[in-house]
């Protein structure tokens, strides 16, 4: 039988100030979909590993499902599919886990009909998976895992992206605690009105961040680094968030923060040698302030999303 494998890596969204419009991808991990014919037109869910039963096998309401049927439709394709979807993220983890499984299933169907499609259509039809998947649409997941690198959305749909420059030897800590935040439930914290002094901070902090990647300028980056907005309001998600952040900074990383919606933190350093420095404090940080046994992953900016890798001919 004739299938398409496509892998789609974590992301780090929001970025500190980047609250909704700035992320970036990791190398790993991240999420494989295989798609192949179906009898059938339109798509169905052969099978799910590594969520242990949560995610619904129904094609309308899952990420991957909607994601590609909405690639089919956009084709104008009759031709059924079957995706087949593996988790290698932990669900509800702030790492980006159903834009990861939309975007690989919209690669790995373009893939198995050999469509020539642009990154925006791919990212569109993510989009539409992940309005299902998060409980909302925004693409500062989608658009890291579709483009790779280091990325502001200036509009998620139809996608406007701005690929940013990435300092030599920048690299990303990220420690997922044994927990689980839904978006939709930290989204619904963080209510409809920011005060005026806050947001003025947070665009300050927001161009001060731009700017230091273009210029590779780590003391800046440090500086701009920091959320006034949705952090200061997810904080009691977390357990002893202050602390581990703290722990971070004083073991020479540059900012800490919570990845997307939290659990999962993660921590910007100025080389691989300070961010396995900074890996083991954080980890033990929140282990002193959470428990359980976090996972773990040091990374270097993927400067690649999301990519087929391996295919079967029929």
């Amino acid at each position: 039988m004739e299938s398409v494998t496509a892998f789609a890596p974590a992301t780090v969204s929001n970025v500190g100030c980047g609250f909704d419009v700035l992320g970036f991808a990791l190398h790993e991990p991240g999420d494989e979909v295989t798609a192949a014919f179906a009898p059938e037109g339109g798509v169905r869910i052969a099978d799910i590993s590594g969520d242990g039963g949560r995610l619904p096998r129904e094609a309308g309401r899952n990420t991957a499902g909607v994601a590609a049927q909405a690639l089919l439709d956009t084709l104008g394709e009759r031709r059924g599919v079957a995706l087949t979807i593996r988790k290698g993220l932990p669900l509800s983890s702030g790492l980006g886990g159903s834009a990861a499984s939309a975007v690989a299933a919209v690669v790995a169907v373009a893939g198995l009909l050999r469509a020539r499609t642009s990154s925006e259509t791919l990212m569109a039809c993510a989009f539409e998976g992940e309005r299902i998947g998060a409980g909302s649409a925004h693409g500062d997941n989608i658009a890291p895992a579709v483009y790779g690198g280091f990325v502001l959305v200036r509009v998620p749909n139809p996608p406007d992206v701005v690929r940013l420059p990435v300092p030599q030897g920048l690299t990303a800590v990220v420690v997922h605690p044994d927990l689980e935040i839904e978006t939709s439930r930290a989204r619904a914290m963080l209510g409809a009105d920011v005060p005026l002094s806050d947001a003025i901070q947070q665009w300050a902090n927001l161009g001060a961040l731009v700017h230091a990647l273009h210029r590779s300028d780590f003391d800046l980056l440090a500086r701009a680094l920091h959320d006034t907005i949705a952090e200061p309001r997810r904080a009691p998600l977390v357990p002893g968030l202050a602390a581990i952040k703290q722990a971070a900074l004083r073991a020479g990383a540059l900012g800490c923060s919570l990845s997307g919606s939290g659990p999962s933190l993660f921590a910007l350093c100025r080389s691989t040698r300070v961010a396995d420095e900074v890996a083991e404090v954080m980890k033990a940080a929140v282990v002193q302030h959470i428990g359980g046994d976090p996972r773990v992953y040091v990374s270097a900016i993927a400067p690649h999303g999301a990519r087929v890798v391996s295919t079967c001919a029929s």
